[in-house]
């Protein structure tokens, strides 16, 4: 979260002026005064929307009421949420990606998936465990690309479940591809390599 920080209230205390900020911020803990929501409406913020109380939710558990905030910081802030308040993953755009204590049960479960993703992640497993002589390697994989397809795919409430379902199929096509291997340098009399 990008931060605005505005000394001049210091400045204003240490000689006795009244404090009045130039970049319009107020203390957190005063975010539901009168004069901080009339701005703020003013500012045409809907201060019933998820999105707002998602931004405050997430103000305030990093500033402990005691930060400093102003409007422009509130609205940027809010970018970052959805209508239903919920957070938009930067990398993808979407939202529904971000594991909570309230959706953690919910994420650990099987669904139905559809079949091209599937296939995306067999053709890129198979060709990554190719090249790569059965080794992981994580700097040069392209699995994020496969999920974010994925997710697009999915409605906002089964993106969690749907990406750990594709991470069960992912591990059932490495171990498919290990034990098939493994047949075929047997036959040969030779050990694979990483053994």
């Amino acid at each position: 979260m990008s931060r605005i920080t505005d000394y001049a209230f210091l400045f204003q205390k240490s000689f006795k002026t009244p404090v009045v900020s130039p970049i319009g911020s107020f203390k957190l803990s005063d975010l539901n005064s009168s004069t901080v929501q009339s701005k703020l409406k003013a500012a045409g913020i809907n201060t019933n929307s998820m999105q707002y109380k998602a931004a405050v939710k997430q103000m305030m558990n990093q500033g402990n009421g005691m930060m400093y905030g102003n409007i422009q910081g509130i609205k940027n802030l809010m970018s970052q949420y959805d209508s239903d308040g919920d957070y938009i993953d930067p990398n993808s755009g979407l939202s529904g990606l971000l594991v909570t204590k309230e959706n953690e049960k919910n994420r650990r479960r099987v669904i139905s998936i559809p079949d091209s993703s599937k296939e995306e992640m067999f053709e890129l497993t198979k060709k990554e465990f190719l090249r790569e002589n059965g080794v992981g390697n994580g700097d040069t994989t392209r699995r994020t690309d496969v999920y974010f397809n994925l997710y697009r795919k999915m409605p906002k409430q089964d993106r969690l479940a749907a990406g750990y379902t594709l991470d069960k199929y992912e591990r059932m096509y490495t171990g498919a591809l290990y034990a098939a291997a493994k047949v075929l340098f047997g036959k040969l009399n030779v050990a694979p390599s990483g053994t």
